[in-house]
């Protein structure tokens, strides 16, 4: 995810007054252990949480409070038509349990 320049104190101010509802949400639907951090030179945001089931977790995406939360989210950082914020995954290059 990106944010636009500027928006870094913004977008932590945001999620440090999470929802209470988005909160229940993203345990609901199987999220713990979730962090968010930013590449200040490039306003890239990088996001780890634990699932415990991706088919499960890919349903968040359809609730009402979390379009509700794309949408409060769309002005301060690049997102798609739907407000869903531009993503893109990466590779996974190492791993150690």
């Amino acid at each position: 995810m990106k944010l636009y320049p500027g928006m870094a104190e913004e977008y932590e101010s945001r999620h440090n007054m999470l929802w209470p509802e988005m909160i229940d949400l993203i345990h609901e639907y199987g999220g713990k252990n979730y962090s968010i951090f930013l590449d200040e030179e490039t306003m890239t945001l990088f996001g780890y949480i634990e699932i415990e089931d991706e088919k499960r977790w890919s349903k968040l995406a359809d609730t009402a409070v979390n379009r509700k939360w794309w949408d409060f989210m769309a002005d301060i950082m690049e997102t798609n038509s739907d407000n869903s914020p531009v993503t893109k995954d990466l590779w996974k290059v190492f791993h150690l349990d």
